[in-house]
């Protein structure tokens, strides 16, 4: 496993962005798959996007495509999420997961992942 903390979330205004960044920890941050998913109150966690260990393949939900981009440093052990456009049906806290050589896909499909951050609390007003 590796441990994961987030950062950058925060109020924004609709149609304003955000970036989000997740540090992970350890040595094998290449070999991992990073994603983020959400949860609004009252609402169960979805899945918002991956992006593979391997390739740098990426997965998007419908609902953030062409808006939202998840990239990644491995020399940093950092993927981000950049959201642009951002909707108050955006707002949800984030968390970022890993899981070691799993496709981007599976992870869409409610694969199990190894590891969660505590999640950061992204809040766009109307």
């Amino acid at each position: 496993q590796v441990q994961l903390v987030e950062s950058g979330g925060g109020l924004v205004q609709a149609g304003g962005s955000l970036r989000l960044s997740c540090a992970a920890s350890g040595r094998t941050f290449s070999s991992y798959t990073m994603g983020w998913f959400r949860q609004a109150p009252g609402k169960e966690r979805e899945f918002v996007v991956a992006i593979a260990w391997s390739d740098g393949y990426t997965y998007y939900a419908d609902s953030v495509k062409g808006r939202f981009t998840i990239s990644r440093d491995n020399a940093k052990n950092t993927v981000y999420l950049q959201m642009n456009s951002l909707k108050p049906e955006d707002t949800a806290v984030y968390y970022c997961c890993a899981d070691r050589w799993r496709d981007p896909i599976a992870i869409a499909k409610g694969a199990g992942v190894d590891s969660w951050g505590q999640g950061t609390q992204v809040t766009v007003s109307s």
